[in-house]
């Protein structure tokens, strides 16, 4: 008896299986889901992205900006740009032994960074202008991540073929023919990072000397140092990484959310027009149907691997290469262009609602950002056309505060130090007001109530002076008394004048 209730369990649990119910019914359910969530991995693997190559208007756009920003990358440290005698004359230089940054016609010496942090403050202000307009055309066309990934799937499909060549050559087993692809690429893509490397530690030397140098293996060791560390990034994230870093890395899909409205022109799938999607034959009729014939080409073609038809995500770059997909199919199919396009979200709904879609670039959000860039951008102005190219500064000495000659006069000691931006040397006259009675001094000079520093090209001269005043004179002043100096170019009549102090003995 116990043996026949076995076998009918057990054949009743075979049935109920084979009609996908769980054997131990709904609790028997709930416990294999909650074994299946445990087991399920923490991190999901990388499915990764094969890109389709596809042709028009965007996929030239994307390779015109491609070659305009490497050709500046690569070239701009070997433009030359004459400063004068012993000033060097690459035209960007950041000079870190020299304190200097040199940008063609400008000089920004280390006082002077804030011209670099409004430069900064304006590229904050255009990338945001320009996101609230059109998006992330930016990560679509001159993000640095987005060129270089485009150039190494260049090369990988140089090396191993189109999209469907490219997979089936992954999924097949290993062979010379296989081997050699394979290296051809990685090796292609290191020298690519090396040269990506070598570029940047151009901008910091004198480019030819130092890529000879490198070439004689007589360059600093931290020359080789950062051109291993910036071509093992290039390599790793625009040949291993690629959409990693966009999805994962990079903080700007976060932030741009914050930048979009109704208005903004995104890459958009016209869902009102495309859908109901499905397969279509030649000859057929498109009456009671959508125009996207679910082909998957804007799939293929997208180097994030998202379906831009699931509406806006995080992980599109905005770079329209799903547009030329599409675009591409329409023309086969005899539709419209323009089922995936540059589109707002208001103008989803002005469709919808029968009304006339239309382009509104000025709006609150961009005229702020319009407003606020030309006020950074006329202060620059303002700062760079009345930039001085004297500078003074006065340190007081400050052990001992004064001193008592023996002839009862009181004197203070300072160290002056006089900035010559101009790219020839200058004389400069040294002189002190304020206080009636001060003698200005050199100490190894004869004291008289001037002296003069000669200070080079592009130099900082340094100079210690001394102030004198007769005891009682310097009594009557009570311990301390405001005292200014004077730098004057005896060229061009240019002068800087310093606040500071003179002190004495208290009453």
């Amino acid at each position: 008896m116990t043996d026949t209730a076995t076998s009918l369990e057990l054949l009743a649990r075979e049935a109920a299986a084979q009609a996908g119910a769980h054997p131990h019914g709904d609790e028997g359910e709930r416990y294999t889901a909650v074994n299946s969530e445990k087991n399920r991995p923490l991190y999901e693997s990388r499915v990764k992205v094969y890109p389709k190559l596809v042709h028009g208007t965007f996929r030239k756009l994307k390779w015109l900006v491609m070659a305009l920003t490497l050709t500046i990358y690569y070239v701009t440290p070997w433009l030359r740009w004459e400063r004068g005698p012993d000033l060097p004359d690459q035209a960007v230089l950041l000079d870190f032994p020299a304190r200097r940054f040199y940008f063609f016609f400008l000089e920004i010496w280390p006082q002077e960074f804030y011209y670099v942090t409004g430069l900064l403050i304006l590229a904050a202000l255009g990338l945001f202008l320009v996101t609230s307009v059109a998006g992330r055309v930016w990560c679509g066309y001159a993000c640095p991540q987005t060129v270089w990934t485009d150039l190494f799937i260049y090369v990988e499909r140089f090396f191993e073929g189109e999209r469907a060549a490219r997979i089936r050559l992954d999924k097949s087993p290993w062979t010379l023919a296989k081997v050699a692809r394979k290296t051809g690429k990685h090796m292609t893509w290191i020298l690519i990072a090396l040269a990506t490397g070598g570029a940047w530690v151009f901008y910091f030397a004198d480019a030819p000397t130092l890529a000879a140098d490198l070439a004689t293996l007589e360059a600093p060791a931290i020359a080789y140092l950062f051109i291993g560390l910036f071509a093992l990034t290039t390599y790793t994230l625009g040949g291993i990484a690629r959409e990693q870093v966009c999805i994962y890395m990079c903080p700007w899909p976060r932030i741009q959310g914050a930048m979009f409205d109704e208005e903004s022109l995104l890459v958009s799938y016209k869902d009102d027009r495309g859908e109901k999607r499905g397969p279509h034959k030649k000859g057929t009729s498109w009456e009671g149907r959508g125009d996207c014939i679910d082909c998957g080409q804007c799939v293929a073609a997208c180097p994030m691997g998202i379906d831009i038809r699931d509406g806006m995500q995080l992980e599109c770059i905005q770079c329209a290469l799903c547009i030329d997909a599409c675009d591409e199919i329409m023309d086969k199919v005899e539709r419209p262009r323009g089922l995936i396009a540059y589109d707002t979200l208001r103008n989803h709904d002005r469709r919808r609602a029968g009304e006339t879609p239309r382009l509104n670039i000025v709006r609150p959000r961009t005229i702020l950002y319009a407003v606020v860039l030309a006020v950074v951008a006329a202060v620059m102005l303002v700062a760079l056309l009345n930039r001085s190219t004297l500078e003074l500064s006065v340190l007081p000495d400050r052990n001992p505060l004064f001193v008592t000659l023996s002839d009862g006069s009181i004197r203070n000691g300072y160290e002056v130090k006089v900035v010559n931006k101009e790219h020839s040397e200058r004389i400069f006259h040294i002189g002190v007001e304020g206080i009636d009675g001060a003698i200005l001094s050199r100490p190894a000079l004869a004291g008289d109530n001037g002296a003069t520093l000669v200070v080079g090209p592009d130099k900082l001269g340094t100079a210690r002076f001394f102030v004198s005043l007769p005891g009682d004179r310097a009594r009557e002043i009570n311990g301390e008394a405001d005292l200014k100096f004077i730098v004057t170019d005896l060229e061009d009549g240019k002068t800087a004048i310093k606040a500071t102090t003179f002190r004495g003995p208290a009453k």
